[in-house]
């Protein structure tokens, strides 16, 4: 049996680096602006990706010589980089394990005060109302950019549609739980 190519940062980052060359610096940018809301890296792990990346054949990297700034250090992805990149799209999506440290507490929530469960419920429906904020400010231009097809503007589309979506059906069951919690304690 041959099991899926789990999904790694590597293979985010060879799929940013599929639609343009970039520097460490300017992939962050772009990661925190489109895929971090599902997939968040911070800058040392994006340029020890970027080196093994380069080491491993799966990306070159070419510097630019700039006179007032530092050299920019511009990576793309190589033909076996692609072929990686094109293996694991193909691959069938194995589902993350779930892990929720908050669903967890809302288990065993029955062991706190009604009070304490309803702090509980608040804090994430805060935290929920703060991500989804943040994914409703993010713009997509209003035209498709020359370096994305039509097509992989609706699929970066589609995936912070998801985002959004997922963001106020948990705002919903967190009211609705909360109700539930209020019926029950009063």
């Amino acid at each position: 049996m041959r099991y899926p190519i789990a999904m790694s940062l590597r293979h985010a980052i060879l799929g940013l680096l599929s639609i343009q060359p970039m520097s460490g610096y300017f992939l962050k940018k772009v990661i925190d602006q489109s895929i971090s809301h599902f997939w968040v890296a911070d800058q040392s792990q994006i340029y020890r990706t970027l080196a093994a990346l380069v080491d491993d054949g799966l990306a070159s990297r070419h510097t630019v010589v700039q006179e007032d700034r530092p050299n920019l250090h511009l990576h793309e992805p190589t033909r076996e980089g692609l072929a990686e990149l094109d293996r694991w799209l193909e691959e069938p999506a194995k589902p993350p394990p779930a892990r929720d440290p908050f669903l967890v507490r809302l288990f065993f929530a029955d062991r706190m005060s009604p009070e304490g469960i309803r702090r509980l419920l608040d804090t994430r429906r805060d935290e929920t109302a703060g991500h989804l904020a943040a994914l409703e400010a993010v713009t997509m231009p209003k035209a498709v950019p020359e370096t994305v097809t039509a097509l992989g503007y609706a699929l970066r589309k589609a995936a912070l549609d998801n985002g959004i979506a997922e963001a106020r059906a948990e705002l919903e069951w967190l009211d609705e739980t909360r109700k539930t919690v209020e019926r029950m304690t009063s």
